[in-house]
C-alpha cells in the first residue's frame, strides 16, 4: 500500500514542474517579444540585424552647432531727426555666428562695421524704432551691413545682430 501511494504522488510532482517550466517560459517569450516590438516600433535596430536599408532610408540629421558671440564694448550712439527736433538713440550690439571665423573677421574690421552701423542708425525713422517692428527692422538692416562689409573683405558672414540694449530719446 505504501508503493501505492509513492507512485501516485510522483507523477503530480512533475506534472507540477513541467508546468512551472512552461509558465516561466512563456513569461521570457513575453518579454523578449515585448523588447522586439518596442525597438521595432521605435525605429531602432536590433544586434544581428542588417541596418543598412534602415540608414539609407533617414535622411542624415544635420549637426546642432553651437553659437557664439562678440560683444560691441562701446555702443553706438547717434542722433535721429525726428519732426524738427534732434532725437539722440544708444544701441549696444552682439554679433552672433555659427563660424567663429567670421565673427574674428568682424573683430578684425570692427572699425568700419561700426561707422557702417552709425549710418544705418542715423537714417532710421524715430517713430519706427519705438516700435517692436521697427527695431527688428533695424535689427534686419544692421545684419545686412554687416553682412556686406564682411563679404567686401572675403570673410564669411555672421547669422545675426542682437540687441543687449536700445535706448530712444
Amino acid at each position: 500500500m505504501a508503493e501505492n501511494n509513492a507512485s501516485n504522488q510522483a507523477p503530480a510532482k512533475k506534472g507540477k514542474l513541467k508546468m512551472i517550466i512552461l509558465l516561466a517560459v512563456v513569461v521570457i517569450l513575453a518579454i523578449v517579444l515585448s523588447v522586439v516590438g518596442t525597438l521595432w516600433f521605435l525605429g531602432g535596430s536590433l544586434p544581428g540585424m542588417d541596418s543598412g536599408d534602415a540608414a539609407a532610408e533617414t535622411p542624415a540629421e544635420e549637426q546642432f552647432v553651437p553659437s557664439t558671440y562678440i560683444e560691441l564694448e562701446k555702443a553706438l550712439v547717434t542722433t535721429i531727426q525726428a519732426e524738427g527736433r534732434q532725437r539722440y538713440a544708444q544701441v549696444y550690439l552682439s554679433l552672433e555666428a555659427v563660424d567663429a571665423q567670421a565673427l574674428a573677421a568682424a573683430q578684425l574690421h570692427l572699425p568700419l562695421i561700426r561707422s557702417q552701423l552709425v549710418m544705418v542708425l542715423g537714417n532710421s525713422n524715430f517713430n519706427e524704432l519705438q516700435t517692436p517692428e521697427g527695431r527688428r527692422g533695424l535689427a534686419d538692416k544692421m545684419l545686412t551691413t554687416v553682412n556686406q562689409v564682411l563679404e567686401q573683405e572675403g570673410e564669411p558672414a555672421i547669422k545675426q545682430v542682437l540687441f543687449r540694449n536700445f535706448v530712444v530719446q
